[in-house]
């Protein structure tokens, strides 16, 4: 059950009268706040952490392509030499 307290100061001058009344509230604005300030962290934690995979998940991505085009292109340069080799040995065969 929740409680309630007013305090009220009246205040009397020159005949003329001055109520000043201060409601004191529940503190459930409060508590409301505090829920939708850590629901906002929460969110804003569950973007940055998946902004942060996805960037994990691009890495790998491009370093894999990198090293399959250098894979290839150590390949092909075994390739052009090899054939080099051969051309030169037709050209000019050892005895």
């Amino acid at each position: 059950m929740a409680t309630e307290r007013v305090t009220e100061r009246v205040v009397d001058r020159d005949g003329g009268r001055t109520t000043y009344v201060d409601g004191g509230g529940s503190g459930v604005g409060g508590v409301i706040i505090g829920i939708a300030v850590l629901a906002l962290v929460a969110i804003i934690a569950f973007f940055v952490l998946n902004a942060n995979r996805n960037d994990a998940i691009r890495t790998d991505a491009v370093t894999s392509a990198a090293s399959s085009v250098a894979d290839s292109t150590a390949t092909a340069a075994k390739s052009v030499g090899d054939a080099a080799t051969t051309a030169a040995n037709s050209v000019n065969p050892q005895k």
